[in-house]
C-alpha cells in the first residue's frame, strides 16, 4: 500500500508551540497509517533554533517573526522552495498575518494557507467579541463584562469570578478570583501586560470541561469532521482527555461553528452548566490537542488537506473511545546541528540526527 501512496509537501509554522508540534504528530500519523493515501513531507518553520519541531520535521528554516514586514516575502519563498501545496499556522500571532496575506500567498507560491476568513480570526481573538458575538446569535455561553460593568455583574454572579484578557491564549493572564480586591488585581496585571481585561462568569464544574473541534469546508458548508473530549488542564493544556462520542457537546460545536461562518479547523471550549453545554471560548485554528483526536480517529489536519487541497470528499465524524495521558518528552539535537540552524537558518532532514519521539 504504502507504493501506492501520493506525496505531499507542507510548511507547518512556529514549530516551538504545541498547537505546531500538534500539526506535525498528526501528519506523521497520516503518513504512517496503513491506509493512508498521503505520505507527508514537512518542513517547519520557527523564528528561533530552539524549536524542537523544527529538528523533527523533513526540513527546518528559520524565518523573521510575524510582525517583522519580511515575514509574508519569507513564508512566499520557504513555500516555493519546499514545492508546499499547504501552509498550517502554529502559532496564534501569526493567523492574522497569514489570514490577511493568504490569497498573496496561494497566488504566489501555490501553497493553500489553511487558515479562516480574516473577520473569523479577528473575532476569536477578542474574547469579549467572541461573547458577544454568541449572545446575538443566542448560543449558550459563560455570561461576561468589561471592567467598566464590575459592579453590577458581581453582584448578580458573584463569586467566584474569570478574570482573563480579550486577547490571551493559552491561560495567560488567567485567574480565578474571590474576592473584589482580586478582581481589581488581577485586571490590573493585565492592563500592565498591555492587555485588555475582562470578567467571564465562572461555570460549574472543572471536570465537566469539554473541548471540540470541527472542521469545515473551503465554503464553510459542510462539516468535514467533529469530536468531543473531556479534559482536564494543567498550566492552560490538556494533560488528561477522555475520548467519547459526547453527543450533545459535539453537535453544539457545530452549531456555534455553523453560526460563525467558519471554514477550516475551530475550536470550541465548553462547560456543562445548568444542563446544557455553554461556551466560554473559541479558536478558529487547530488545537493543541488534535494529535490526541487524530489517534481517536479524526485526524483534522489530514482531514482538511485532502478536502481543501486535494478536492476529496471527506466525512469523518466517528471516533474510538479512549484516555490519553500526557507526558513530558524530549527532543536531543547534536550540537552541530543546531550550530547550523542558528547560523545557516535551514536544516535539512533534520529527523535523520536526532533523538526524539514525535
Amino acid at each position: 500500500m504504502a507504493g501506492s501512496r501520493r506525496a505531499a509537501s507542507v510548511v507547518v509554522t512556529a514549530a516551538g508551540t504545541v498547537v505546531a508540534q500538534g500539526i506535525i504528530k498528526s501528519l506523521r500519523l497520516a503518513s504512517s497509517a496503513d491506509r493512508s493515501r498521503i505520505r507527508y513531507t514537512i518542513t517547519a518553520t520557527d523564528m528561533s533554533p530552539e524549536a524542537a519541531g523544527l529538528y523533527r520535521s523533513d526540513r527546518g528554516v528559520l524565518v523573521p517573526g510575524a510582525r517583522s514586514r519580511r515575514y509574508v516575502d519569507a513564508m512566499v519563498a520557504v513555500c516555493r522552495q519546499a514545492g508546499a501545496e499547504a501552509l498550517f499556522v502554529g502559532s496564534d500571532e501569526e493567523l492574522l498575518p497569514l489570514a490577511a496575506a493568504a490569497e498573496r500567498i496561494e497566488r504566489e507560491s501555490g501553497a493553500v494557507v489553511v487558515v479562516g476568513q480574516k473577520g473569523l480570526v479577528s473575532l476569536g481573538q477578542d474574547k469579549w467579541r467572541t461573547f458577544r458575538f454568541l449572545k446575538k446569535n443566542a448560543l449558550p455561553c459563560a455570561e461576561s463584562a468589561l471592567p467598566g460593568e464590575m459592579d453590577g455583574f458581581l453582584r448578580e454572579f458573584g463569586f467566584p469570578v474569570v478574570v482573563k484578557p480579550r486577547e490571551g491564549h493559552g491561560s495567560l493572564g488567567f485567574q480565578v478570583a474571590g474576592s473584589r480586591e482580586e478582581v481589581e488585581g488581577a485586571c490590573a496585571t493585565i492592563e500592565r501586560r498591555g492587555w485588555r481585561p475582562m470578567l467571564q462568569e465562572h461555570l460549574g464544574d472543572a471536570d465537566q470541561e469539554y473541548t471540540s473541534g470541527v472542521t469545515l469546508d473551503r465554503s464553510g458548508a459542510t462539516v468535514l469532521s467533529s469530536i468531543s473530549m473531556r479534559r482536564r488542564l494543567k498550566g492552560g493544556q490538556t494533560f488528561r482527555a477522555f475520548v467519547d462520542d459526547y453527543p450533545e457537546v459535539r453537535r453544539s460545536a457545530e452549531r456555534t461553528a455553523r453560526a460563525l461562518g467558519a471554514r477550516g479547523p475551530v475550536n470550541v471550549q465548553v462547560r456543562i452548566s445548568g444542563g446544557e453545554p455553554r461556551a466560554f471560548e473559541i479558536n478558529p485554528r487547530f488545537s493543541a490537542s488534535c494529535p490526541i483526536r487524530a489517534v481517536a480517529g479524526v485526524n483534522e489536519p489530514d482531514v482538511v488537506f485532502r478536502n481543501w487541497v486535494r478536492g476529496e470528499k471527506v466525512a469523518a465524524v466517528g471516533c474510538e473511545k479512549l484516555v490519553c495521558l500526557r507526558f513530558l518528552d524530549e527532543v536531543y539535537v547534536p550540537y552541530p546541528t543546531y550550530e547550523a540552524m542558528a547560523s545557516r537558518g535551514e536544516v535539512s532532514q533534520g529527523g535523520s540526527s536526532v533523538v526524539g519521539y514525535f
